[in-house]
């Protein structure tokens, strides 16, 4: 019975603490965009071009135009 003098005030202070946390989160936009991320894991890096080619490509048409 003496432990629940101990326990009682610690959850109420968890709880508290975690509902803080919870709000903190919502308010800085942790759960904003939940499936961005999932769709960035499946693109390949192979899909966006590269920009060295792109230049190098523009460098030589350039050239060779009169």
């Amino acid at each position: 019975m003496e432990s629940l003098y101990l326990l009682i005030p610690v959850s109420v202070i968890l709880v508290f603490i975690i509902g803080g946390l919870f709000w903190w989160s919502l308010r800085n936009g942790q759960y904003d965009d939940l499936e961005g991320p999932a769709y960035r894991l499946l693109l390949d890096d192979r899909d966006e071009p590269n920009v060295r080619e792109i230049d190098s490509k523009a460098k030589n048409s350039a050239e060779k135009a009169p």
